[in-house]
């Protein structure tokens, strides 16, 4: 009994991690795709480029992880950030803007200083939503509902209501070249990711943030800087955007106010929560949130691979979304086994009880 006690322990211990249920819903995914395409996993090198089916999702799926990230850190605290979509576009319009009007738009000069433009408008935004939130007292969905509307306005005033189009080398490296035989995007997100876990788990801030989140007036009265936190990951939120509006931008070579980064903060809320992060603030689960992003992005490949219709489309991601979300629910899976339970005790035949020699006789 010691030895299967000890077997299955390393099993439920598994099981147990926020991180088990999205990976086997990804590799179901993935693997879903198979039937649909047989050299879906397969990956060549190509003019020392590589090429395939999981590139592409690592690829077109690096902008959400990118603001995923930043909203995993908000919701930590409490918070949600709705403008992430508005400050997408507006990052991509203003570096796009900048470049257009540069007399040399393929110098490496022009694109930095087209990056920097975006990321401080990105950061002014990010400061005024955490002063909003953290110091005035606006509720996060409001305080961010502000920035939501009105930047996507901002955005169409910044292109004029036009698609601004850019031809840029070094532009279209951040989010359609590649570096060392990978799509860019995809290191730079990776090394975002890699900077943000060794910020927030390697030092005490990570501690601070679940803390302000998971209880804030506690964490106010042990001499927790909660404000100061709280506008910190607003303006982490916002840079996040901005760097995947770069990506957006960069990928098409164009900017366009209305549709760069539309809806894109509610498929970032649902990778926080596929991820396993509560909305009530609190744990927060970083690798959890990139297997949530990578979810959707491979979601979106399987519709394209299935070959479903267009206006279905939205109906079967929402209906996938909700088994995956129940499927990731304890609550649930403990009432199917409960369920499963009954019924095996229901089918299973009663044992008649024995017959002793005496009892005949009797």
């Amino acid at each position: 009994m010691m030895s299967t006690a000890a077997a299955t322990s390393p099993v439920k211990a598994v099981t147990r991690s926020r991180l088990f249920w999205p990976a086997v819903v990804l590799a179901v995914l993935l693997a879903a795709n198979l039937a649909f395409t047989p050299d879906f996993f397969a990956v060549r090198l190509q003019g020392g480029h590589l090429y395939g089916s999981l590139i592409d999702i690592l690829h077109f799926g690096a902008p959400l992880i990118l603001v995923s990230l930043g909203m995993t850190l908000v919701i930590a605290t409490g918070g949600i950030d709705l403008s992430v979509g508005s400050t997408v576009a507006i990052s991509g319009a203003l570096a796009c803007l900048h470049i257009s009007e540069s007399p040399d738009p393929g110098s490496v000069a022009t694109v930095l200083t087209a990056a920097g433009i975006a990321l401080g408008t990105a950061v002014l935004l990010g400061a005024v939503n955490g002063l909003l939130v953290a110091k005035v007292g606006v509720q996060p969905i409001i305080a961010t509902l502000i920035l939501m509307v009105a930047g996507r306005g901002v955005a169409q005033l910044i292109t004029d209501g036009q698609i601004i189009t850019v031809t840029s080398d070094p532009y279209k490296l951040i989010g359609g070249g590649y570096w060392l035989t990978m799509p860019f995007a995809i290191l730079l997100s990776a090394l975002v990711v890699l900077a943000t876990v060794l910020l927030t788990r390697s030092t005490a801030l990570g501690l601070l943030l679940e803390s302000v989140g998971g209880n804030p007036v506690a964490s106010r009265l042990v001499g927790i800087r909660a404000m100061r936190l709280v506008a910190l990951v607003y303006v982490f939120s916002a840079l996040c955007a901005a760097l995947a509006g770069l990506m957006v931008s960069s990928n098409v070579s164009a900017a366009d106010g209305n549709n760069a980064g539309l809806w894109i903060e509610l498929d970032a809320i649902l990778a926080v929560v596929l991820g396993g992060t509560s909305l009530n603030g609190g744990r927060f689960s970083i690798g959890g949130t990139v297997l949530g992003a990578l979810i959707i992005q491979t979601l979106s490949t399987t519709v394209y691979t299935i070959g479903i219709p267009p206006e279905t489309t939205l109906v079967f991601k929402a209906f996938v979304v909700i088994a995956v979300c129940l499927i990731q629910s304890p609550a649930f899976r403990a009432k199917l086994a409960a369920r499963g339970a009954r019924a095996r005790r229901t089918a299973r035949p009663h044992a008649a009880a024995p017959t002793t020699n005496r009892e005949v006789g009797a």
